[in-house]
């Protein structure tokens, strides 16, 4: 099978499934090997990928889906009579941004972090498929595990959670920074 080919498979698996498909599961299906698809997905994002184009080609971590062009959203959202989704909370926001670079974590890390309880906000958020269980811990209780979801990465336009930008220091995993000097205090 050539190169061609194989690509104009990968597109119609892709528009046919709808979600995301591992790139793994292509290349089992399509007989090639995983790096052969990881190509052929950047060849297809950069035919997709155009301010024109009203698909794009989006890689979720080990996987790909076809979407809309963000820039075209509105008159689909029009033609096919779709609500507007209500914008996260700032708690919702605060949870996820603690939940995205320390996971996975259970609840009680959270409302630590946080300091104030966050069983609402998970279970909310557990809803909408930003985060998901991802285990129990191995202590007294079992707490469950959170982490983040494709479907997170897909909503704030992520590959993998190593596009994360660094957390500013004095927040979640960084110590915060030492004062140079005396500091001034203003009332």
């Amino acid at each position: 099978m050539d190169r061609e080919e194989l690509k104009g498979k990968m597109e119609a698996i892709l528009f046919a499934g709808g979600d995301a498909v591992a790139l793994e599961r292509i290349a089992q299906v399509l007989g090639t090997r995983v790096y052969v698809i990881e190509e052929l997905a950047a060849e297809l994002q950069e035919k997709y990928n155009t301010p024109q184009s009203g698909i794009h080609l989006l890689l979720l971590e080990n996987s790909a889906q076809f979407c809309t062009n963000p820039a075209f959203i509105q008159p689909v959202r029009d033609a096919l009579e779709l609500k507007r989704n209500t914008p996260l909370s700032q708690a919702a926001m605060e949870v996820l941004a603690v939940v995205a670079y320390n996971q996975p974590v259970t609840k009680a890390f959270v409302e630590q972090v946080r300091g104030v309880d966050c069983s609402g906000v998970i279970g909310s958020l557990v809803q909408k498929g930003l985060l998901e269980e991802r285990g129990r811990m191995e202590l007294p209780g079992r707490p469950l595990l959170y982490g983040t979801t494709e479907n997170f990465l897909r909503c704030f336009g992520l590959s993998s959670i190593g596009e994360l930008p660094p957390p500013p220091r004095g927040e979640e995993g960084t110590p915060p920074e030492e004062p140079d000097g005396p500091q001034q205090i203003t009332l």
